[in-house]
């Protein structure tokens, strides 16, 4: 990571640490209000291909302690009606800011994968996790509603999984080594700008 990625991320994930500070709480407060404890979500992800850290979101899901893999039609029954709210708007991943601050993730850059998947593919997270991953990216904006309606549309775990890994996570690779050629601060800043600018569209459409 660049000295100017690093220090563009701490700049924004202080700011916006401040001025989130009190919707922060107002989130947690109505998770464990209308949800229960736990009201964080821990989730071991891969920042290079043999380094993992804890991925921190607001909980949208009920629990269960079997969970493994990505999200798809077959675990939309456990996404609470607040968790859709939270997620619809990108709510849920408020807590990421602190792993922003610990330097686990970028503002920009892939998604960090589950460990599952990098064992699987590590030809491909090879050179995709040269990169620090991000909260949003250049495959998120491209691709991301694109996997949500292939995921959505699996009916089992073994076919969510086959999905992911044989259609979304060639696709996301080819867009992610493509943002890695052309990284700026400048296009950092662009792609921060579209993924709010996406948000709040969203927000308003649904």
């Amino acid at each position: 990571m660049t000295f100017g990625k690093r220090l563009l991320d701490l700049v924004l994930a202080l700011v916006l640490t401040v001025i989130l500070a009190v919707p922060f709480l107002i989130v947690a407060l109505v998770v464990l209000l209308r949800d229960g404890r736990p009201i964080f979500f821990a989730s071991k992800r891969m920042k290079t291909p043999t380094e993992s850290f804890t991925l921190w979101k607001f909980r949208t899901m009920t629990v269960d302690h079997k969970d493994g893999g990505v999200s798809g039609g077959d675990k939309a029954a456990r996404i609470t009606p607040n968790g859709a709210f939270l997620r619809r708007r990108r709510l849920d991943e408020l807590p990421q800011l602190l792993n922003i601050l610990l330097g686990d993730m970028s503002f920009v850059g892939p998604r960090p994968p589950l460990k599952r998947y990098v064992a699987l593919r590590p030809d491909l997270y090879k050179e995709v996790l040269r990169n620090r991953p991000g909260v949003t990216g250049l495959a998120t904006l491209r691709y991301h509603q694109h996997e949500e309606r292939l995921l959505s549309a699996c009916k089992t775990a073994q076919e969510t999984d086959h999905t992911y890994l044989s259609r979304c996570v060639p696709a996301k690779a080819k867009i992610d080594l493509i943002y890695a050629k052309n990284q700026s601060v400048c296009f950092d800043m662009k792609l921060i700008w579209d993924t709010t600018a996406r948000v709040l569209l969203r927000a308003r459409i649904k």
